[in-house]
């Protein structure tokens, strides 16, 4: 069986980060402060991060004796449409992360299947796996302009807080409809 060929980091990509300084000494740490450009497809229904916005990473990377543990936290805007009227909404989210990544031959490596654990691919980790996950599970699957909203009209579809109080429609059930015009009764109402 071919042996699978190593997976490359480019240094250039904004969630990779060389970890070369810390060495495989434990309790060696570094932080990191740093802007990056949001991935795209951070979406979950009426929300998403904006591709290109803004991901504030404030994150700890700490040498372990299995490999580095990426801790903090990462913070974004999230843009979407209310779910009752559909109007334009924003906010912030925000993420505690908390990955190891393991070093290449160490016990967690060997121990664990692929999915279970992050790896280090030689002196680099990528957190756009990790940071992806945290922000998609952490966006609203359905967000509000605000607590109250009391969305859209059913029949005309304009936003109930534009309308007055005493809004109704009048609708005549189609099997009586035939009654009501010979006999002139009132119709059923909403």
């Amino acid at each position: 069986m071919p042996a699978k060929p190593a997976p490359r980091l480019d240094r250039r990509q904004p969630f990779v980060l060389d970890v070369r300084e810390l060495g495989r000494r434990p309790g060696s740490m570094r932080p990191v402060r740093a802007e990056v450009p949001a991935p795209v497809d951070l979406t979950v229904g009426l929300a998403q991060v904006p591709p290109g916005s803004p991901v504030a990473l404030d994150l700890r990377l700490e040498a372990v004796v299995e490999g580095v543990l990426v801790s903090g936290t990462v913070t974004a805007e999230v843009a979407g449409e209310c779910a009752r009227c559909l109007t334009p909404t924003s906010d912030r989210v925000a993420v505690q992360l908390t990955e190891l990544f393991a070093y290449p031959g160490s016990v967690t490596e060997a121990t664990s299947e692929d999915d279970e654990v992050s790896h280090l691919v030689g002196d680099m980790l990528d957190l756009e796996p990790v940071v992806r996950d945290g922000l998609v599970l952490a966006l609203p699957l359905s967000p509000l302009c605000r607590e109250d909203c009391r969305g859209l009209c059913a029949g005309c579809g304009v936003a109930l807080d534009e309308l007055p109080d005493d809004h109704t429609h009048t609708t005549t059930d189609p099997r009586w409809a035939a009654l009501t015009e010979r006999f002139g009764g009132s119709p059923e109402k909403e």
